[in-house]
């Protein structure tokens, strides 16, 4: 569904890119697959380890997977890949 590049960059935060192949439709159908990625990466974004410039590269399944299915793809890859770093929850009192 998604296949993650990365490399350190040096900073103290992580940049991503969406790639969205001409395979996948046209560019309506492209455009709405890179902005869900973009949001599921957003939602996730504190939880990633900073310091990488990440590329997210869409693969054809993904035009027919619900937002909710994209975001454990994302995490899966994260885990994998070593960058996933939960944060704990705080509860005030």
């Amino acid at each position: 569904m998604v296949v993650l590049g990365g490399l350190p960059n040096g900073l103290g935060l992580t940049r991503c890119g969406f790639v969205v192949s001409r395979k996948m439709g046209k560019a309506v159908e492209r455009n709405r697959i890179r902005r869900r990625l973009r949001e599921a990466v957003r939602v996730r974004y504190r939880e990633i380890q900073p310091g990488w410039d990440l590329v997210f590269v869409a693969r054809p399944p993904i035009g027919q997977s619900d937002f909710g299915r994209i975001g454990v793809a994302l995490e899966e890859l994260l885990r994998q890949a070593g960058l996933w770093q939960p944060q704990k929850e705080s509860v005030d009192a």
